[in-house]
Formats: C-alpha cells, structure tokens, sequence
C-alpha cells in the first residue's frame, strides 16, 4: 500500500467532512432541518447514501447522522516517520469521501444551485425529438450540466448495459493535455461504445470545457454526460453506479458489502484522471476503489497493485507524454486501450468503412435543423427501407449501387426522397428474418457519427449533418455500413449481402410499392402466429447478468418486457448462437390453457431462476406473475380499490394513483422478484391478446400514463375495437386528471368503465 496515496486520500477525505459539516450547519441555519433534498426524478433518495448505510435522506436534518458516520470512518492522517497505513484506512477514507460529496450536492440541489450552470452550454440528453409528422422541431434542455441521471434514462439504458452493447463505463476527472487529446479520449470511449462520465477540472480547466470548445455533442444520447466542472460531482457516477445494483441486481438500500461486490463483479467501470491529481482526487478514487474500479492516471503517481478490492491493479501510473505513440492523438489511445485493460472490460467495435466515427455511442445523437445538410423522409419527402431475401446465386456480396442522383444539388437543409433496399441470402436465412434483420437498420445506420435515423418500413427519417457531409458521408455509405453490420452481427444467417440505394423516382415509386406489399404480407404473418400455433417458447436470459435470477420467456403473443425482443427476434438469435442467452423453451404438457402454464415453462422457471421461481403464468399477473430485471417500458399494478390496473410508463414522472411515482414503482417490480398484482412489461404487449387475459384482459386498465395514449393512440384504437368498445380509451383516466383513488374511483364511475361490474380481480 502507497503511504503517499493514503495519506492524501485521508487529508482530502478528512477536508471534503469538515466542508460538508460547515456547508449543512449553515444550510439548516438558514433553511430549517425540515427543508426537502433529493435528486430529481430517482427512487432511490440520495442513492450512494442509501445504498452504503441504509438512510432515506429526504430532509436537510436526515444528513446529521450521515455526516456523523462519514467522520467516524475517518482516520488521523499518518505521521511522516512513525506510521505507514494500511489500505483498509484508506478505504474508509474513500467511503466518508462519497458521503460527504453527496451531502454536498444535496445541500446544492436545496440551494438550486444544481444541476451546475452554464452559460452557451448545449445538452443533448435533455432533448426531446418529434415525430417525423410534425416536421421535427426541437426543444432543448441547455445552459445547464446533467447532474444526477434520473432513473428514466437509467432503466433505458438498462437493455444496452445487459446485453453487452454498453459494456461498462469511464468517470473521467480533471482536464486533459489538449482539447485534441480531449476529444480523442472521448472518441475512442465512444467507439467502444463505453458510457463516458465528465466531471472535475484542474485549475479551473475541465475536459468539459475542452470538449465543448470542439463542438463535440453532450448528454445522454451520446454517452457522454458532463455531471459538473468539480471533483465532488463525480459522486453521480458512483450513485449511477449504486443504483444498477438496487435497480437490477434486487439488492435492498444497507447492503454496502453486497453492493460493493456487485459493481465489482458486474459493473466494468473505471475511473481516468487527467492532469494534477490533488487531495481531494486521491480521496474520491479511494471511494471508487471500494467498489471494484481502478484508477489510471496519466501523471507521475505512485501505484496500487492488487490486493482483491478491484479485479487486476488498483492504480495505474501512465504518464501521458511517456506513452509510446507517433504523436499525442496516438498516446491518447493507447491510454484508453490501458483503462479498458486494467478494468478487464469485454469491448466489440464495429470495422465500418466509412468517414465518420462509428459506434452505439452514437445511435442517440440528434441532427437539429441548424446543422443539417439533408433529410430523407420526415415531413418534405419519402424514405424506405425493405428487406428481403433471395437465392445465393441472386445476391453479389458487397454490391452497393445508387440508382438516382446523389444529395450535392440538394439545397442545405433541403430533403429528397431515398429507398433502401437490401437483398440478403444465406443458407440458414429463413423469410421469417426479414423483418427482424430489417429492423436492424434503424441501430446499424443511427451508429454514424452525424446521422439519424428515426422509424422505419416506410415511415423512415434520415438526416445528414453538416459535417458528416464535409467528412464525405455519401449515399454509398448507408450500404457500406449495412453491408459491414449485418455480416458482423448476422453472419451465422447471412452469407451474402446485397444493398441499393434509389433516388430515381420511377424505380422508388415502384420499389415503395413493392415494399409495401412485404410489410402487408409480413403484417398478416404475425397476426396468424400466435401462442396456440406454435410449440415452444423462448427464453431470454440477457438480464441475467445483472439480475441473476430473473427468468423471461417470450411468445409469439408476449414479448420481453424490455421491449425489445419478440419471438421472432428469440428464433433468430437461437439460430445465429446457439448456445445463446436464447433458448427453445419445449412447451410439452399444457398444465392451464387460460393462466397460460406449460409444463415447459414451469421447468424453465425453476432452472433459469436458480430455484427462486417455481411457476410463471403467461396470461395473469395476480398469480406467479413474470418477473423482470429493470429495463421494463410499463410496470402493470393492481388498483384494488378499482378492480383493475393502472399501466405506467418509464417515461412518466408524475405520482400515480398508487400514491408512487413509476421509479418507486420499480423497485418493487424489478430485481427479478415475482411479486402478484405488480408486473414489468413491453409497452406493446399492452395491445396483446393475451395482455393479462386471465385476469380481465385489456378492459381491466383503469388508469394509463398519457404519454402512452399518445404514443400508441392507432394500436390502442385498434384494440379498443377488437374488445368491442370503440370508445374505451376515453374510459381509462390517466395523471392529468386523476392522481388519487379516491379521484380514480370518482372518474371511473362517471365514465361508466367496466372493470366496476367485472368479478373480482383476488
């Protein structure tokens, strides 16, 4: 154990106390004990607190005691000549640190002085997109940092964090050599796919500044969120952090040891200093530390090799100008490429030949009008995209051809009308997978730095910035990078992949048409394939790596509750990896027809679960409902007093009838614990048949979040109509009008609503 790191961990924990004693004396001199703190828009109070020590912070006097225990961990800082610690001190040092730093920014949200300002700064993540239809104006969240992420943006990560696409994270902290470096670090991170923290500074200078300077874009849609320009707002990162481990892993607020050891083992992140590393830095990496990630920095520091607390060694020395490397943009990768060794972090990149950065990192990034070069469908023009397969000796291998002009006479700003067309073949290619690998366009052409996509069939949205344009993005780059990713990601089903792009209008009125009779056709097909047809189910077990015994079983009728796998997408990928997280499920012996248990899956449940889950019901959610992770879309909750159920979205933030918020909510349907009357689902299982059939069906839904009437209004129609009452979507009350039971019970009597007269739901 490095002396010189303890005691300035130590000296920096002991000052970051004492700055945190003085700042909550004199805000509850001035606003009173019972003054409200939280983070907005989190379950989980002041999280890195309630997870350590079990405390519910939810006034200004509720830090009192966690400042109490912050200074007992404390340790006198060493003697020069008479004493040499040991790591467990500096441990401890790191805890009080997080404590301590989260009582901070409590105190600064009670001051609004949180999330930090900025002036002229521009946040992605806050931005809100429109549909195609209303021509895509934008409104933005600027001027501010991110703060705490809320759990909004936590759970819709949650897919991306299990199933490998977000294979860790980065807290960067401090300021790098050069914006250049700066933005090569990020990069890099961002090619990998690696979600990427921004805090700290170094005399006054944060790679938040750098990076804003190059106009590289911020916030949650290209994960690269700035928390604030000090150290102590690098504690969201580890909140982030504590809040997988309740959120997914079902771990309960007090578990520290459990929770330290789950981040450990699940979570790969790790922290990357750049610049002067001060006290107050060697105390916050001491708190990173307890939870399993390792420091690098790109000074002379002394180092930690292992001792158990993280996987390999626990600092890293990596001087920046000593790294080996033709010039510093070189150096800079090669320090990314050491963060990822050192935490032992599982990345894939994508070798996509095309003039732009490329990565998932970039799926969520927004093309406003001001930087806009061209768009293909939206408002002004019509683009397509149509899959379909063909016999292997029909398909040339990497032929990308562009029929039509190109978008160079295109006026900026202007739009014109694009189809996609891509013709695949493979001998384990069946016509069930078009539309599975059609889908896939939206995630493999949205990885381009600089693009969007938006939709999909022949309500696509495609935009081109700017500067993807003057990097030399061109119409053949959607084929190149269709041709990489579907050889990448569906080689075991496609051997050959063809793509054409038509900008002619004859050939794209008659490819249009063409498409649309597949998708009718396709429309049909899955209709008729439902869970009576077909002879086994799959299960998915993706979430398991952060919720070790959630079981999910898919259907033709049920899709994940993450929404983002249905049957189809089960088969698919059983066919491409066998030995994949998807697996036939043999229904065998059907035990109850209208519950929906098989044989087959009670046999899955008790496997899958490690014995925790002996049944599931397919079609009820009062009796052994499924479980789930954390990456839901819905959460499904009894209303007794109603005899029915409320749906809540993930992104609803107003308090529920429940008296609970959607993040409350969560934690009692996540985790993969079956708990009867509250259910995690796929928004569109909602429009199924089999939605909770055994229980009343869709007619049970008393009160729905009304960003889903929205967003669904043409799928909630139809299944209006299918029940028989054209009417009924006026019968469910959602926040806008009804908040309480007692107001519930009120609208549902005056709207006549069914669920009042159906039998009782338990």
């Amino acid at each position: 154990m490095s002396k010189y790191i303890a005691t300035r961990a130590m000296r920096g924990a002991n000052a970051l106390v004492t700055e945190a004693e003085l700042m909550l004396t004199k805000a509850l001199n001035e606003k009173g004990a019972d003054t409200p703190v939280s983070f907005p828009n989190t379950a989980y109070y002041l999280p890195t607190i309630l997870g350590m020590t079990g405390k519910a912070v939810e006034k200004l006097g509720d830090l009192q005691p966690v400042l109490k225990q912050a200074r007992d961990m404390l340790h006198p800082i060493p003697a020069f000549a008479k004493w040499t610690p040991y790591l467990g001190e500096t441990l401890d040092s790191g805890m009080a640190t997080l404590l301590a730093a989260e009582t901070i920014e409590s105190v600064r949200f009670a001051y609004k002085l949180q999330p930090e300002p900025m002036p002229g700064f521009k946040l992605s993540g806050g931005t809100s997109f429109t549909s195609p239809e209303n021509g895509g104006d934008e409104n933005n969240l600027d001027g501010h940092l991110n703060g705490p992420i809320d759990d909004i943006q936590l759970r819709s990560w949650g897919i991306q964090l299990v199933d490998g696409r977000m294979p860790g994270f980065a807290a960067i902290v401090g300021c790098a050599k050069s914006n250049e470096v700066a933005v090569k670090i990020v990069r890099e991170l961002q090619r990998r796919n690696i979600l990427t923290f921004l805090c700290g500074n170094v005399n006054g200078r944060s790679i938040i500044h750098q990076l804003q300077e190059e106009g590289v874009e911020l916030g949650y849609n290209t994960f690269t969120v700035p928390f604030g320009t000090d150290t102590i707002s690098a504690i969201y990162a580890l909140g982030f952090a504590t809040r997988s481990a309740l959120t997914f892993g079902g771990l309960k607020p007090g578990m520290s040891r459990e929770i330290l050891l789950y981040n450990k083992d699940r979570v790969f992140a790790f922290v990357l200093a750049l610049g002067e590393v001060d006290d107050l830095k060697y105390a916050a990496a001491a708190g990173a530390i307890n939870f399993g990630f390792p420091v690098i920095a790109d000074t002379v520091i002394p180092e930690i090799l292992p001792t158990g607390v993280t996987t390999y060694e626990h600092v890293v020395s990596m001087p920046f100008d000593t790294i080996p490397g033709k010039d510093d943009l070189e150096r800079a990768e090669q320090l990314v490429q050491k963060c990822i060794e050192v935490r032992g972090v599982k990345v894939k990149v994508s070798n996509v030949d095309v003039p732009v950065p490329y990565g998932s990192a970039f799926e969520g990034e927004v093309v406003r009008k001001a930087d806009l070069r061209v768009e293909f469908g939206g408002k002004n023009s019509r683009a397509y995209e149509y899959l379909y397969m063909a016999k292997l000796d029909e398909v040339t291998d990497g032929k990308i051809e562009v029929v039509g002009s190109d978008f160079s006479s295109i006026p900026a700003q202007g739009s014109m009308d694009m189809g996609i067309v891509i013709k695949v073949a493979g001998r384990q290619m069946q016509q069930d997978f078009e539309p599975v690998l059609e889908r896939q366009v939206h995630y493999f052409v949205n990885g381009a730095s600089g693009i969007q996509h938006v939709g999909q069939r022949d309500i696509a949205w495609i935009r081109i910035s700017n500067a993807a344009a003057d990097k030399g993005f061109s119409l053949e780059s959607f084929g190149k990078i269709l041709h990489a990713r579907f050889h990448e990601d569906f080689g075991a089903i496609v051997d050959k992949v063809q793509v054409t792009i038509v900008t002619e209008p004859a050939l794209h009125a008659e490819w249009l048409e063409k498409a649309r009779t597949a998708y009718d056709f396709r429309n049909k097909r899955l209709a008729d394939l439902t869970d009576n047809k077909v002879d086994e189910f799959y299960s998915c077990t993706l979430c398991q790596s952060f919720a070790p015994n959630h079981v999910c079983v898919v259907s033709p009728e049920r899709l994940g509750l993450c929404g983002a796998y249905n049957w189809l997408d089960c088969k698919a990928s059983f066919s491409i990896n066998p030995t994949g997280p998807n697996q036939p499920i043999k229904l065998g012996k059907q035990i109850d027809d209208r519950k929906g248990y098989w044989q087959g899956t009670n046999d899955y449940a008790k496997i899958g679960s490690h014995g925790v889950v002996q049944e599931v019901s397919m079609y009820s959610i009062m009796e052994n409902p499924m479980t789930a992770c954390g990456c839901f879309e819905c959460i499904v909750m009894l209303i007794p007093e109603a005899n029915g159920v409320m749906v809540v979205s993930r992104e609803d933030t107003s308090l529920t009838p429940a008296g609970m918020t959607f993040s409350t909510l969560a934690g009692i349907a996540g985790g993969g614990m079956q708990t009867p009357g509250v259910m995690g689902v796929g928004k569109f299982y909602l429009i199924s048949p089999k939605f909770i059939s055994a229980d009343g069906g869709f007619k049970r839904v008393v009160w729905m979040s009304s960003v889903l009437k929205q967003t669904m209004a043409d799928e909630f129609k139809a299944v209006c109509e299918r029940e028989g009452d054209p009417d009924f979507m006026d019968r469910i009350a959602d926040e806008r009008n009804v908040t309480s039971v007692e107001d519930l019970l009120a609208w549902l009597e005056a709207h006549n609503h069914p669920a009042m007269a159906m039998e009782p739901m338990f």
